[in-house]
């Protein structure tokens, strides 16, 4: 099974609505750079956790450009480079919550990483996780 992998144009699509809670401009990279790729498997998923805990969800990382990534010690082949991954806050729930939530989400598949401030969400084909 291949993931999908939307294109989008920050200024073009930005305010469009991807799910009932998230936006295109939400997965931005915070370089300001155009355009921005977004797996609609991922925002489901950001949707279902946001769902349940019903509490605001923020993306704190995106989509990511690779010169971006490469500012911010990101991986070398970094799941937010395509588009598949997003570090989270849910308001007023730990990041192992969240993760732990996620889990029912990707039990088979997916990355789940456990932060300090926040949890890592993706959609990889292979199961993954780790915490940091």
């Amino acid at each position: 099974m291949n993931v999908m992998i939307c294109p989008y144009s920050r200024v073009r699509d930005g305010a469009k609505q991807l799910t009932a809670n998230f936006k295109v401009r939400e997965f931005a990279c915070r370089d300001g750079s155009d355009p921005i790729f977004i797996s609609p498997a991922l925002t489901e998923v950001l949707q279902a956790i946001r769902s349940h805990f019903q509490q605001p969800v923020t993306v704190c990382s995106g989509y990511r450009t690779p010169g971006y990534n490469k500012k911010v010690d990101g991986a070398a082949y970094s799941q937010h480079l395509y588009g598949t991954a997003a570090d989270i806050q849910v308001k007023g729930v730990a990041p192992a919550a969240v993760a732990a939530f996620a889990e029912t989400l990707l039990p088979d598949s997916g990355g789940i990483g456990i932060y300090p401030t926040f949890t890592h969400i993706d959609v990889r084909e292979k199961r993954s996780r780790w915490k940091n």
